[in-house]
């Protein structure tokens, strides 16, 4: 009798290992077309995030916000005395030599003189490492007028969204007092300063400079650089610093 009841007891039981292996070939299916779903998804959401990143740069969120308010108050951003320093050049050197500037960053000096190229257009306010201007037509651009934020490599995330912020606040041409561009100083512009330059470097704990070409004591001609070093980003620093010194208060401010 018990050899009878083997069968059907044998059949019952390939017959649950059957069951069970279907179910486990549809949920291992299941999964394949769910990790295929949760892939492919992936693989379209990446050019979308791009597109999305692109159209919604991070520093857009001060768009709002007033420049005063960006970043922290010029106390709080480390932000040291406005300092002064005898000109010691202005003439126009030939394209592409180079010029070795005296101070880190330059305020003054030796520059190009190239249509399109030195001075620096003043559409454009915010630089990256990746196409800054050379420095000798950025220091045609302060003799024009301009004020010059300079970032080192330290400044990132959103303290450079905070930067780019700053610049996007002086946008336009139409208005002379817009005459901003922050750009970064990079190591390769400590290294070609000339070797009495001073200073040579970011005084410690600043990475943040603000610079302008002043006119002569008497309102005409080339007066001395201005210089402001801060550890990190203030709106309310640069607007001190331009309202202090504004376009007027340069060798040739009637020239963009």
């Amino acid at each position: 009798m018990a050899r009878n009841n083997a069968t059907p007891d044998r059949r019952a039981v390939i017959a649950d290992l059957q069951r069970k292996n279907k179910r486990q070939d549809l949920i291992r299916n299941w999964g394949i077309v769910g990790a295929c779903v949760i892939i492919s998804i992936a693989l379209l959401w990446i050019p979308v995030a791009h597109l999305w990143k692109a159209k919604n740069p991070s520093y857009q969120k001060y768009d709002n916000t007033a420049l005063q308010n960006i970043g922290a108050s010029p106390q709080a951003a480390s932000c040291g005395a406005i300092t002064t320093l005898a000109s010691n050049g202005h003439t126009h050197v030939t394209y592409p030599n180079p010029v070795q500037y005296s101070t880190a960053p330059p305020a003054f000096g030796n520059h190009w003189n190239v249509a399109g190229v030195a001075p620096v257009a003043m559409q454009r306010k915010f630089y990256t490492t990746a196409d800054r201007p050379p420095l000798e037509a950025l220091v045609h651009n302060l003799e024009h007028g301009y004020t010059i934020l300079w970032y080192d490599a330290t400044i990132s995330g959103d303290a450079l969204d905070q930067v780019h912020a700053i610049a996007n606040k002086f946008a336009g041409t139409a208005d002379f007092r817009d005459k901003f561009i922050a750009v970064p100083w990079t190591s390769a512009d400590e290294a070609s300063l000339a070797k009495t330059a001073k200073p040579k470097t970011f005084p410690t704990g600043t990475h943040i400079a603000l610079t302008h070409w002043e006119t002569g004591a008497d309102g005409t001609g080339w007066g001395p650089g201005v210089f402001q070093y801060c550890g990190g980003v203030s709106g309310q620093a640069v607007k001190n610093f331009m309202q202090a010194y504004p376009y007027t208060n340069s060798p040739e401010p009637p020239n963009m």
